[in-house]
């Protein structure tokens, strides 16, 4: 199957399209982030980092009540 892209294969998006998705601040996504309210970013490479396509709908679909900590747990 080469050549082909996994169809449950979670995609790697950006700061930028992060902002542009939930319509946050970058210092309040940050903020949100220490607080355990929002996905931690993932390291892709020494000195880049993104989030988990789906972590981040996640969020959106319920943002009240996304527990960072309690995801944690089920990795």
């Amino acid at each position: 199957m080469e050549g082909h892209p996994m169809p449950n294969a979670d995609r790697i998006i950006r700061l930028k399209t992060v902002l542009d998705q939930t319509g946050l601040t970058r210092s309040t996504l940050y903020r949100k982030i220490d607080e355990g309210t929002f996905p931690r970013q993932i390291r892709i490479s020494t000195r880049g980092t993104g989030w988990r396509e789906s972590e981040v709908k996640r969020w959106i679909a319920d943002p009240m009540g996304y527990d960072a900590d309690e995801l944690d747990g089920l990795a």
